[in-house]
């Protein structure tokens, strides 16, 4: 499911307008978005978490020239499946 099917879902089912339901799920992704820049992590009962991880810095390789390469220190989101979530999913 994608982003636009998400919206329409959520307005077949609840029966507003698409434009309702994209204000919705964008201040729904913006808000988780900004938790995660400002460090915090992010819980939805029963679904999961979302956090920042810290990846160090290293020397790579690039693959097509085998030039060596330094990767800078960076954060990428990861999630965390919620017990319920996984519990659903291995009925």
């Amino acid at each position: 499911m994608n982003k636009s099917e998400l919206i329409k879902t959520l307005s077949d089912q609840n029966g507003i307008s698409i434009e309702e339901a994209t204000t919705v799920v964008n201040i729904f992704v913006d808000s988780m978005k900004n938790a995660l820049a400002s460090g915090d992590r992010v819980e939805i009962r029963g679904f999961g978490s979302f956090k920042l991880k810290d990846y160090g810095g290293y020397t790579g390789r690039n693959p097509k020239t085998g030039e060596i390469v330094k990767v800078k220190p960076k954060q990428l989101p990861f999630f965390r499946a919620g017990k319920e979530l996984k519990e659903y999913l291995n009925e």
